[in-house]
């Protein structure tokens, strides 16, 4: 048996609980791995609450991402006592996660954790320290680099946005930080942004075309605030939209994109190829000190802690990163 947090949808109406799980009910997998950390992302407080269909099969164990030990394998890439990391791959959603003390896997969704880095550092970076560093990587393919100019991180108090600020900040790019927390502005700065502005500027709706400001953009936050920065580009500028915590939608318009040639560059943190996820996080290893990862996880919970946190997750009164000690 292990403990989990379980979500539940039946006649008696949705609900999430911690409960103790029979190791038999794990579904199908060829590894299997002792969870030491998770995390509660955005998706992971929906999943807990209901506020959106993220599961999509009953019963579930939320949590997109974990690290542990490999316990039994019978994969030939791993064997007992390796430790790994898993980020998406549809687990919390249609496979279980890693809000429990176990978890069973297939082996392709699993990476090594990399050398140097310790298992609690990998969760406080994170499936949003990990998507962050995919959103940097892909303005550099679009080439954008320090000297084209400022790089906007919306929703920058935030998992993605904490790591984003300060990774980019160390790669030398000037930051402007948008936060709808205005007490949130000297910890921005000291993760390294250079300007912070309050997010009202970007979150109502806009004209199609603004004065050009940005030569790149982080945006976790989508609606009218990804449509206003889209519009605020510099030409050829490069927008990487990796979140939807102000909405699904896109009240947008062609003009960005056919006047300034923007690009909108999509970043799936879920299924992307496993070389990619593997660079992303062999960056991270040097790209986010130590030092500045300890101010941006400012949570450390236990899994009976989960359930109360999202809400406060989703209300976007949580700074930085959840980790979860699952053991505890």
């Amino acid at each position: 048996m292990f403990n989990a947090i379980l979500v539940e949808n039946d006649d008696a109406g949705y609900r999430a609980s911690l409960k103790q799980v029979d190791e038999a009910e794990l579904p199908e997998g060829d590894v299997l791995v002792q969870v030491q950390y998770s995390t509660l992302n955005y998706k992971d407080a929906l999943a807990i609450t209901g506020k959106s269909p993220v599961v999509r099969k009953f019963p579930m164990v939320p949590g997109i991402d974990f690290v542990g030990t490999v316990e039994q394998s019978a994969h030939i890439d791993f064997k007992a006592g390796d430790k790994v990391i898993l980020n998406g791959w549809g687990v919390g959603e249609t496979h279980w996660g890693g809000l429990a003390q176990k978890a069973r896997v297939k082996a392709d969704w699993l990476i090594p954790v990399p050398d140097g880095m310790e298992p609690a550092h990998a969760m406080a970076i994170g499936t949003a320290g990990y998507t962050a560093m995919l959103c940097i990587m892909a303005l550099e393919r679009h080439g954008v680099t320090p000297d084209t100019g400022d790089i906007l991180v919306t929703g920058a108090a935030g998992g993605v946005g904490s790591v984003a600020v300060t990774v980019l900040a160390k790669l030398g790019y000037r930051v402007v930080a948008s936060t709808g927390r205005p007490e949130e502005a000297d910890y921005l700065r000291a993760l390294g942004a250079s300007e912070v502005i309050d997010r009202n500027t970007l979150s109502e709706a806009g004209k199609p075309l603004a004065k050009e400001r940005w030569a790149g953009a982080v945006d976790s936050v989508g609606s009218h605030t990804l449509a206003n920065v889209c519009a605020g580009m510099r030409y050829r500028g490069v927008v990487a939209a990796c979140g939807l915590a102000q909405g699904m939608d896109f009240p947008s318009s062609v003009a960005p994109f056919i006047l300034r040639s923007v690009i909108l560059a999509g970043i799936d943190s879920s299924h992307c190829p496993v070389p990619e996820r593997k660079e992303a996080w062999r960056r991270l290893t040097t790209g986010l000190d130590i030092e500045k990862l300890d101010q941006i996880n400012t949570s450390a919970i236990r899994l009976s802690d989960v359930i109360g946190k999202s809400q406060e997750l989703l209300n976007g009164k949580v700074r930085g990163r959840i980790v979860v000690d699952v053991n505890k």
